[in-house]
């Protein structure tokens, strides 16, 4: 049972820290490569970064996977909820934005960068935005719920929790 009690405010923070990452590479480090650094080299830089994220963000949206779908069991147990919850969606639409975005999208926009497929490097990267705005739009709305939900909690639990 105590890690119940650590599991809602680990993932409260964890998926903060998540939302902070994915908007500090989207709005403040990608285009800070590109501004300072010529195009190859910032493309370079760029690439590790996602790759970097993308493998965070797998292991994240695992992690944080596996405690909602406990508390969405134990939730769905005492009659109060569904083993399905819509934290689980969001999570499993992050899981499907990394995996597209980056193992689908990305190789795709490489050889479209060597000169091979049908699909312009354009089209690719614009495609590759869309999914990682939507992660990133996803994980600041689980991060929400998961604030609230750790909020909504009775003050003599979240008192145990601390001490």
């Amino acid at each position: 049972m105590p890690f119940a009690r650590l599991a809602a405010p680990l993932a409260s923070v964890g998926a903060g820290i998540w939302a902070g990452i994915l908007l500090c590479i989207g709005a403040i480090a990608a285009p800070a490569a590109f501004a300072v650094l010529a195009p190859a080299d910032a493309g370079q830089v760029v690439a590790r970064m996602f790759a970097q994220e993308a493998y965070l963000s797998l292991a994240l949206a695992i992690v944080l996977f596996i405690i909602e779908r406990q508390h969405s069991r134990s939730a769905a147990a005492a009659g109060i909820g569904s083993v399905f919850s819509a934290n689980l969606v969001l999570l499993l639409g992050t899981l499907f934005c990394t995996v597209a975005g980056y193992f689908a999208v990305q190789p795709m926009m490489a050889a479209a960068r060597a000169g091979q497929g049908t699909v312009s490097f354009m089209t690719l990267h614009a495609v590759s935005t869309g999914l990682f705005a939507l992660k990133g739009l996803l994980v600041l709305v689980l991060a929400w719920r998961f604030a609230a939900a750790l909020r909504a909690r009775p003050v003599a639990t979240t008192a145990a929790t601390i001490s």
